[in-house]
């Protein structure tokens, strides 16, 4: 008999951390290999972690609605089977993360965090012979700068988590009651000119949110329902204004005549279905013609980090897709231009019915260079979507229309009934500028427009 530690997995490049959800599984039960124990929340999806071992839950080490770190032991597995390591999940380094195990750190080694974007980084020490470092998360972190509470601060606050570290839940409440005794106790009036600060850090005024937050909580009268937003929502909410916010938007438009690439669709799609037995949308034609178009115009297909611009080589483009309970999930197809129309139908298809599902990975989230996004499905004629942070561009295809419209031919013009769409390209007009955007769209229209109405499957 031996026990093995069941680790919170790498789930992603930039995922750092998870929510507990739901355990699946409690003390006393028994689990098969690769039977999920616990159900966790990212800030891109939600997935389950699996055991890799065969046993009985020993011990479970975080409460639901606990943040845990990637790599720290979430539970104990009794099995029978020796195992040569207690590590499920022996790629992550454990150093990294010893701050959330029994065993702690040597006396005075520090570990840095970076909160937020802001490049700020803390040192964490012991703070006195025989006390255990406390670990604080990203999420925590960023609260904490955002609300301008210190270190000193910080560690005066009481915490619920797993050897007393301090949660999601105990910073806010600390705030709440910070601010509720602020607003108890006498304000004097502040001169007007008391309050100057940069441009750059107006996103950080701690009045402004207070103002904002009194605006919510203001009551309301008449006939109205309130909805507190679920936490997909919030993030996506944070996700939008965070994009605004840094990247300042240009959006330029077009049309294209796609008459070829419908009637081609239309004339191959039942043999393409039972040859291939998947559907083939017009999905997968828009991001195969957005490949060619990414490698003429490979800037678009990049980031910008400070005053550096890191061109992507690898395109992984972003599919924005509507969930049933009408939020946004953004699944990643890798290596987008390895794929022929096959492939890409495939992972299209694939994509999209594991979002909607729930059964995404958290890695199928990650790494997009480039997103597009269908308004048209519900019928939008176009849209000024917003960056995908961290890319630069966004594409947006609407609805398919028939119109009559001035067709040119070698006879004369004439106008005939044609499919036509309204595309739209949202940048970031920091490393794009206004010729690039436009002539990079009206590259992917021509792309549409000269689809080849006789290429064979």
């Amino acid at each position: 008999m031996s026990l093995v530690d069941l680790v919170l997995p790498k789930m992603g490049e930039s995922i750092m951390e998870a929510t507990i959800l739901k355990w699946l599984k409690q003390p006393g039960d028994t689990v098969a290999a690769d039977e999920p124990v616990v159900e966790i929340a990212t800030d891109k999806v939600d997935s389950e972690v699996p055991s890799t071992v065969s046993g009985t839950i020993e011990e479970i080490l975080y409460k639901v609605n606990d943040v845990v770190p990637v790599g720290a032991t979430i539970a104990r597995i009794r099995t029978a089977q020796h195992q040569p390591s207690a590590n499920i999940y022996p790629s992550q380094p454990a150093s990294q993360f010893e701050s959330t195990a029994p065993r702690g750190y040597e006396e005075k080694e520090e570990v840095k965090e970076s909160i937020g974007g802001a490049g700020l980084q803390t040192n964490f020490n012991k703070q006195s012979a025989g006390s255990t470092q406390r670990f604080y998360s990203p999420l925590v972190l960023n609260i904490a700068a955002s609300e301008g509470i210190s270190m000193a601060e910080l560690e005066t606050i009481p915490g619920t988590g797993n050897e007393g570290r301090v949660t999601k839940k105990d910073i806010l409440q600390y705030i709440s009651q910070k601010k509720n005794a602020a607003t108890s106790a006498p304000q004097p009036e502040k001169p007007k000119t008391e309050l100057v600060v940069p441009l750059s850090k107006v996103d950080t005024i701690t009045e402004t949110t207070e103002v904002s937050q009194e605006k919510m909580l203001t009551p309301y009268s008449g006939n109205v329902e309130i909805i507190e937003m679920d936490r997909m929502r919030k993030l996506i909410a944070e996700h939008m204004v965070r994009s605004k916010q840094i990247s300042p938007h240009v959006t330029s438009f077009t049309e294209a005549d796609v008459t070829n690439m419908v009637m081609w669709r239309e004339k191959i799609k039942k043999e393409f279905e039972k040859r291939e037995g998947t559907k083939i949308t017009y999905t997968p034609l828009f991001i195969e013609a957005l490949v060619r178009c990414i490698k003429k115009f490979p800037l678009i297909n990049s980031s910008v980090e400070g005053d550096k611009i890191i061109v992507k080589k690898d395109i992984h483009i972003g599919m924005a897709t509507a969930l049933p309970n009408g939020n946004l999930i953004v699944p990643v197809i890798k290596h987008a231009d390895q794929l022929n129309l096959v492939g890409l139908t495939r992972q299209v298809n694939m994509l999209a019915e594991n979002a909607r599902n729930g059964k995404l990975r958290p890695d199928d989230t990650q790494g997009g260079t480039f997103t597009i996004t269908n308004v048209g499905i519900f019928g939008s004629l176009m849209g000024t979507p917003i960056i995908n942070q961290p890319q630069v561009a966004i594409l947006a295809t609407g609805a398919i229309k028939k119109r009559p419209v001035v067709v040119e031919t070698p006879a004369g013009d004439s106008i005939a009934i044609r499919h036509i769409i309204y595309l739209s390209l949202s940048y970031d007009h920091r490393i794009i500028d206004g010729s690039l955007g436009a002539t990079f769209l009206s590259a992917f229209a021509r792309e549409l427009e000269n689809f080849n109405a006789d290429r064979e499957l």
